[in-house]
């Protein structure tokens, strides 16, 4: 195994035992139940969205799961990579991420590599068919929780409207 495999294995591990972005939220604007039907992995993952003017910003994330190393280190790198960015840009990084699976272990250009940080460290999960869809599944929910909260009244969870998705439509 060479220095640069192991470094990022030792990133997955280190991120699968302090994940970051572990635990509930509340308020939230949208959650999204995700699981992996080949392995099991699971994650209830929650975002809470903040508007300035018409540009959703993801202002909360956080997520409770299990499942194995790479699904938890996955969401927990997501949580790194998407916290405080607006949705446009956190939808960016996630299709980058879902290049990275798709390249079957192929690293990404210089900048694509720059922008994901420690998510380039999946590269070689994609070698793997049966292993992307762990490092997909919190990619997947959070593609799910931001596609609820855009297109559904927003709400604080207790009943009470919030500006949010609705705001766009009132200008």
């Amino acid at each position: 195994m060479s220095d640069l495999q192991q470094l990022y294995q030792q990133v997955i591990l280190d991120h699968s035992r302090a994940r970051h972005g572990h635990g509930e939220i509340e308020p939230y604007s949208a959650e999204s139940f995700q699981v992996n039907p080949t392995c099991g992995d699971e994650v209830r993952l929650r975002v809470r969205l903040e508007w300035d003017g018409s540009v959703a910003r993801l202002a909360e994330l956080g997520w409770m799961g299990r499942g194995c190393s790479i699904s938890q280190a996955s969401l927990s790198v997501l949580h790194d990579l998407v916290a405080g960015q607006d949705v446009a840009r956190s939808e960016e990084l996630g299709e980058t991420f879902r290049e990275l699976m798709h390249g079957r272990g192929q690293e990404l250009e210089p900048a694509k590599q720059d922008a994901l940080q420690d998510a380039t460290a999946f590269v070689g999960v994609a070698r793997y068919p049966a292993r992307i869809k762990c490092a997909l599944l919190g990619w997947m929910a959070l593609r799910d929780a931001l596609a609820h909260a855009l297109t559904t009244p927003a709400t604080n969870h207790d009943g009470a409207a919030t500006s949010g998705a609705l705001q766009e439509e009132d200008q």
